[in-house]
């Protein structure tokens, strides 16, 4: 019984959700016409009017200013979350280099492979040659651990950081944009930390040290990779991680550069015909680290919208609100516009634009809230690697323009039946004050 009270219900909201939507769609379409009529008729209420009216009453007005400036913050902070996780994590790979991987699994913290598996790949024609005429074939190691915060007040106040062990290759492949001390030195207890790092985790300073698995790591390099993933994680010597974390003799990836763009196709049939490697699979390292951003990009989006759309009725009700007590309060300003010869049609278009306008100003107002926030830096836990990620809100042009449209739907929406009360005031009522 509970179950089907409870299908009935969400039914209800389902169809009243959809008929407020397809009506507000179908006025939108109605309104228009009746704007274009108006405008083409030179008939409309000029817009000074409207704007005057809402600066001469300031205390609503800012009220409700500021409530719709809150939503559009919150709107455009969710996009520009979904974009910075998404740009950070596309812009640690390099479409010139592959990522090879064991089947079945989503990154390199589940992944295997065996030193044999590198030498083949290494070998392989369509793999870069370096100077030494060696393939560009780098073996990674890559372990989760747990870290507790910088002046946490419990162990539980921690997060999981990735530990990579390259070799030799390791900066050549995936090159800093910076570098602010030196390279850690092969077969040493030497590391080097993400931008992202410092100062948060204890330890995590150029000249200190950081301790996990079971030993000291000498902080000898602050990595600057542009903003990237690459920025929050701990690299080492390869061989010394695999001996800490007792891995030996086994790894997690290996990122090769291609000879060329087309060498990926080549390379994924190659290993397919090959039984040493057709346990892997490669992608293209851009690719890669694009789908790692999928799951958390996601949830990020549509639980903030969730959140966004909750607190856009409230605005919307604000607005509408608002507009009520405008109509109210200027009851024979509108008599004596439609005594004057203006129609109902552009009284009901005068209105709907004040609240349009209304909004406007408060998707401004929204908008430079959401510019500020770029200059903080956030941190987050990516679900498919439960590794943190850090990364910066970008701000985009179509995050501006679908943050503009958003505000103008909820000023619509919230303007749409006081314009049409207003409209509907007959003259002789409205000059006389009811």
């Amino acid at each position: 019984m509970t179950k089907l009270v409870t299908i009935a219900v969400g039914a209800l909201l389902g169809l009243g959700l959809t008929g407020a939507v397809v009506g507000l769609v179908l006025s939108l379409l109605v309104i228009l016409v009746l704007g274009i009529i108006v405008l083409a008729s030179g008939e409309g209420v000029p817009m000074i009017y409207n704007i005057r009216s809402l600066t001469q009453r300031g205390w609503t007005t800012g009220v409700t200013a500021a409530g719709l400036a809150l939503v559009v913050c919150i709107f455009a902070v969710v996009l520009m979350t979904t974009n910075g996780v998404r740009t950070t994590l596309k812009a640690t790979g390099s479409s010139e280099n592959a990522k090879i991987l064991r089947k079945g699994t989503q990154n390199e913290i589940q992944s295997g492979m065996l030193p044999e598996q590198l030498r083949l790949l290494g070998a392989a024609p369509e793999t870069a040659i370096g100077k030494d005429g060696h393939g560009l074939a780098s073996a990674e190691l890559v372990v989760l651990i747990y870290a507790v915060k910088q002046n946490a007040k419990s162990e539980e106040d921690g997060t999981n950081l990735t530990v990579r062990g390259v070799g030799p290759l390791g900066l050549e492949l995936h090159p800093p944009h910076a570098l602010d001390g030196s390279m850690f030195k092969a077969g040493s207890s030497e590391i080097m930390v993400g931008k992202g790092l410092v100062g948060r985790y204890p330890g995590a300073r150029l000249g200190e040290k950081m301790h996990f698995a079971r030993r000291d790591w000498n902080v000898v390099g602050v990595m600057d990779h542009g903003g990237s993933a690459y920025d929050a994680e701990i690299w080492g010597d390869v061989d010394q991680f695999e001996d800490a974390f007792q891995r030996r003799p086994a790894f997690s990836s290996v990122t090769l550069k291609l000879k060329d763009a087309a060498a990926l196709q080549t390379l994924r049939t190659r290993m397919e015909s090959d039984p040493q490697l057709n346990t892997l699979e490669v992608k293209r390292e851009v690719d890669y680290w694009s789908a790692q951003s999928e799951q958390l990009s996601l949830f990020v989006q549509y639980l903030g919208l969730f959140v966004a759309a909750i607190f856009s009725f409230g605005a919307i009700l604000g607005a509408m609100i608002t507009m009520y007590a405008q109509v109210a309060a200027r009851t024979r300003e509108i008599g004596t516009l439609r005594a004057l010869g203006f129609q109902q049609r552009a009284v009901l278009v005068s209105f709907v634009i004040e609240s349009v306008l209304l909004a406007l100003g408060s998707a401004a107002i929204g908008l430079i809230g959401a510019t500020a926030a770029q200059l903080l830096r956030f941190s987050t836990v990516n679900w498919q690697t439960f590794s943190e990620v850090s990364f910066h809100l970008h701000l985009t042009p179509g995050i501006v323009f679908a943050s503009i449209v958003f505000a103008m739907v909820m000023g619509y929406a919230g303007g749409l039946l006081p314009a049409l009360r207003a409209s509907r005031l007959s003259i002789v009522a409205a000059t006389k004050g009811g």
